[in-house]
């Protein structure tokens, strides 16, 4: 995204178009009226990365457009970043000009932030990090009150700790997140805040056990698991499963089964067509599903998914690409009606924009 399209003052006509955009491609669904969920118009991105430029005694953080390529634009500020995004830049960068050992070879920069104050910077290089590089480093950690993971080929150098600890207010509840560095995560928080209110308000009433795809690392579960007497969530990266384990614990929430599959080998499993070794401790006959909560990537829900979740009385369905979504609430239609159509504006200034559908069996649908 140009920064020269971040805009403040346009901010509410360009979400105010990206609603009537949206509107008109549901409207044969005749979904019930549109909410609307903004973000801050400047800070909200709570990671970013950045290539490293180099020219003589100089070096800078750097973005690219589409239309020329091989150019850097220089960045020094970044609007859309978080506060603390934009104060770990002038200072890294200063220390990295300063340092030889930390200057030569750094191609890249990455940010993770938080709600809570905390963050992590993983400098990337084209050389061997040695403990040269890895005690200055831990001066400029301890420096800036951070944490610093250096990355090169085949190396990953952790100086204290890869995560930070988000912590999110949800309908009055704080939850907390560990985040890994390298893993998804929700690029703005305040939003996802709004998004995760949004779920458990129209999950509220639903009762019976929950199953959720795609879980990550519980950022949906650990909320919702409220109101569910039980929840079995899917989630294939191992990293993400670890993390959802961890932050259930954290949380201390108990009612909340995982299992390391992707959604496609879970459907056949619960479709009774095959059985998985990752499901031997989980009995799926003793769970009274009633409710199915799906968060995909861009590329939507596969037909076999799609089958699958059209058996559920309540569907949860949180998209990042609205055409594809489009397409599966089509597959979806004659089994469901949606209750409740909301946008999260995660991508101020772009085309881009997060959907929440939830949808519930029509009557006379087995």
């Amino acid at each position: 995204m140009p920064l020269s399209t971040v805009k403040p003052e346009l901010y509410s006509q360009q979400l105010t178009s990206k609603a009537e955009r949206i509107a008109r491609q549901f409207s044969e669904f005749e979904p019930p009226e549109l909410q609307l969920f903004d973000s801050p118009p400047l800070n909200f991105r709570v990671r970013a990365e950045f290539k490293i430029w180099h020219e003589g005694d100089d070096s800078f953080y750097a973005m690219f457009n589409r239309e020329e390529p091989k150019k850097p634009v220089r960045v020094d500020t970044f609007p859309i970043g978080s506060k603390l995004i934009n104060s770990l830049m002038s200072n890294l960068m200063s220390e990295v000009r300063d340092n030889p050992l930390l200057r030569q070879k750094l191609f890249q920069v990455e940010f993770l932030t938080t709600l809570s104050g905390e963050s992590l910077i993983t400098m990337i290089y084209h050389k061997a990090l040695n403990n040269d590089w890895q005690s200055a480093a831990q001066s400029v950690q301890s420096k800036l009150n951070t944490q610093i993971i250096g990355r090169s080929k085949k190396q990953r150098m952790i100086l204290s700790k890869d995560y930070v600890t988000e912590t999110l207010l949800v309908n009055g509840r704080q939850y907390h997140y560990q985040q890994i560095e390298n893993s998804f995560t929700q690029p703005n928080a305040e939003v996802n805040q709004k998004m995760l209110s949004w779920a458990l308000s129209n999950s509220a009433t639903l009762g019976g056990d929950l199953v959720e795809l795609y879980c990550g690392n519980g950022n949906f579960t650990a909320v919702l698991a409220a109101n569910f007497n039980n929840v079995l969530a899917t989630e294939i990266s191992k990293t993400s499963v670890r993390s959802a384990h961890y932050n259930f614990e954290m949380n201390g929430i108990e009612n909340i089964q995982v299992a390391r599959m992707s959604a496609e080998d879970f459907s056949s499993a619960l479709a009774g067509e095959r059985e998985f070794r990752r499901l031997k401790d989980i009995n799926l006959s003793s769970y009274e599903f009633s409710t199915v909560l799906v968060d995909p990537p861009r590329a939507g829900l596969d037909a076999a998914t799609t089958q699958l979740i059209s058996r559920f009385d309540n569907i949860l369905y949180i998209s990042c690409n609205p055409d594809t979504l489009h397409q599966n609430i089509l597959e979806l239609n004659p089994s469901h009606r949606i209750e409740s159509f909301a946008i999260f504006d995660q991508f101020p200034y772009t085309d881009h924009v997060e959907c929440g559908i939830m949808l519930k069996k029509r009557k006379g649908i087995k």
